[in-house]
């Protein structure tokens, strides 16, 4: 007699069976469906986000590239005044001229250094005495002071033990300070060291030939207490 009293309950159970699943199958399918919308949303997002991401980089790569230029138009080659001629530093590829006010002697690192490295070549060593016997003659030591000035391109370090563009042009700053000092004679104190790394270039880092000119030692002589030597 249970039996027959749960049959009409079974019957309804086994009636809405198809309705509940019905159901069921559709809240799965809304709640997939809306799952699948916002990962859409998510990877529209993100390639909207890598999109800005390119033209921001596109950006800066020219603003580095315009940064460069106008640093190279104010900080330019250095121009031989009147009578200035060194035959010696002519022949040993050795630069210079005036700046502001001041001599700039400008020491290629293709004739001093070898890529990534701060030991002084031969030749180096052979150039900073002609550059020595230069500031010794015309702006000798206690009327003059030096500024020994390290200078790479912008290309990043890779091979080599140094961290930083800057920290190869210091390095480098110190190699020729150490020269001019112990084979050349030259006050220590009469000397200032600092690495600008690739910061102060002369030309824009758009091509192999400029990027040689930035690499490169300059001795910067002012006359003692940081004045020009022409106003």
């Amino acid at each position: 007699m249970q039996f027959f009293r749960s049959l009409p309950l079974l019957i309804a159970s086994l009636a809405l069976a198809p309705f509940i699943t019905s159901c069921a199958s559709q809240q799965y399918k809304a709640v997939a469906d809306e799952r699948e919308a916002d990962n859409r949303a998510l990877r529209e997002e993100r390639a909207r986000i890598k999109g800005e991401n390119r033209d921001l980089a596109a950006e800066k790569a020219s603003l580095e590239v315009a940064l460069a230029e106008a640093n190279a138009r104010l900080l330019e080659q250095p121009e031989r005044g009147a009578g200035q001629n060194y035959a010696e530093l002519d022949e040993l590829g050795v630069g210079y001229g005036m700046r502001d006010g001041r001599m700039v002697i400008s020491i290629p690192t293709e004739i001093s250094f070898a890529s990534g490295r701060a030991e002084l070549s031969a030749a180096g060593k052979r150039a900073l005495k002609s550059v020595a016997n230069t500031l010794k003659k015309d702006y000798p030591t206690g009327e003059f002071e030096y500024w020994i000035e390290g200078h790479t391109d912008s290309d990043p370090i890779s091979k080599s033990k140094f961290a930083s563009n800057r920290d190869l042009s210091l390095a480098r700053a110190m190699a020729v300070l150490r020269s001019l000092v112990d084979d050349c004679d030259v006050p220590d104190n009469s000397c200032v060291v600092t690495g600008w790394g690739p910061h102060r270039p002369v030309a824009s880092n758009s091509s192999a030939s400029n990027k040689a000119k930035n690499r490169r030692v300059e001795i910067v002589v002012e006359k003692a207490g940081g004045t020009p030597i022409k106003q």
